[in-house]
């Protein structure tokens, strides 16, 4: 039976750990400084707990940390991890550097159920939530964990969908007792759920991103089926009634797909349903995943289509793309890896 595993608890939890463990009160601590602040991999390096309380949580905890099980290298820098979960199944983390900046960008679920018809981690269905220990282990497991600037919550899955382990691993992010960095280094992406994106809101002070695709109800109920239970209409009206303080910031997700979403009509409706929420629109370029019948714009139709926005006053940014030579669809790599894994199987 599978040890219950220590790294990505909360203070809470650890309070309840040291308690457990006949640890004096400053214990919860101690061991959110050893996980947390400080590079070790296992519970007998936590030096300033004594031997009898080091081996008690290791009767009862595995540490925690597992390393990648495979990783694919772009020309550009841009690395591709896939970690092994459910046994059998798998889950992308990408590592993107850029100047002075290297990003993290980890999945929060094992597939995905949004069911987007441009997304390939969609195509495999959602097959399991992340624990907060999973959706952490991307980030402190990458060989590159010294050298990371940013977060981003865009990998496999929709956040929201596993709204506790994500609080909670943002919570470890935060925490003063935890990894300590600016929410504004981290971003969440969500394709919009009503019953949980107030809740980020009010619990969490990272950056918000989400998915959009078309401001037309029909078109992105056709790209994305979340529409039909979730509208636009609904999620923008959450966001322009909260109160955003500081650097804390609302971003759209655009992906251009030519001759769908990309006329002036798309440009006009994009300034009247975002006038009154203080945003950016990402204008991304589509990369093309097996079966799908979409293509991207060229670039000179994509610089337009910024342009135009700029000039009703939104702020629009093209995405540059990274990792193309090594699949730059997310869930690509992974699906790749289910079907071996099936065909040996078989």
């Amino acid at each position: 039976m599978e040890r219950d595993k220590l790294f990505g608890k909360d203070i809470n939890e650890l309070i309840s750990v040291a308690r457990d463990n006949g640890m004096p009160g400053f214990g919860a601590r101690q061991i959110a400084d050893w996980l947390y602040k400080k590079e070790i991999f296992s519970i007998d390096e936590m030096t300033n707990l004594s031997k009898r309380m080091r081996e008690g949580l290791s009767a009862r905890f595995d540490y925690g940390l597992s390393a990648p099980v495979k990783e694919t290298v772009s020309g550009d820098g841009t690395k591709k991890y896939l970690f092994r979960m459910l046994g059998d199944k798998y889950i992308e983390t990408a590592f993107i550097p850029d100047r002075d900046r290297a990003t993290v960008c980890v999945s929060t679920q094992v597939g995905c159920g949004m069911g987007c018809l441009f997304c390939m981690t969609g195509k495999q269905g959602f097959q399991g939530n992340l624990s907060s220990n999973e959706i952490l282990n991307q980030f402190r497991s990458l060989p590159e964990f010294n050298r990371l600037t940013n977060i981003v919550y865009m990998g496999m899955g929709e956040p929201l969908n596993n709204i506790e382990a994500t609080l909670k691993s943002l919570d470890i992010l935060t925490a003063e007792w935890g990894y300590g960095w600016s929410p504004t280094r981290i971003t969440v992406s969500t394709v919009g759920i009503k019953q949980t994106i107030k809740r980020f809101l009010e619990e969490s002070k990272c950056h918000l991103a989400v998915s959009l695709h078309s401001p037309f109800d029909n078109e992105r109920a056709e790209l994305m089926p979340i529409q039909k239970s979730n509208k636009i209409k609904d999620i923008l009206e959450i966001i322009a009634a909260h109160e955003f303080g500081g650097q804390r910031r609302v971003s759209f997700e655009y992906i251009l797909l030519k001759g769908v979403n990309d006329t002036p009509a798309h440009i006009k409706e994009l300034a009247r349903i975002l006038n009154k929420i203080r945003c950016r629109i990402n204008l991304i370029r589509f990369h093309a995943v097996p079966g799908s019948p979409y293509v991207s714009p060229d670039t000179q139709a994509m610089v337009r289509f910024r342009d135009a926005l700029n000039e009703k006053g939104i702020i629009a940014t093209i995405r540059a793309s990274r990792g193309e030579d090594i699949g730059a669809a997310c869930g690509l790599l992974s699906t790749e890896e289910l079907l071996k894994t099936d065909n040996k199987t078989t």
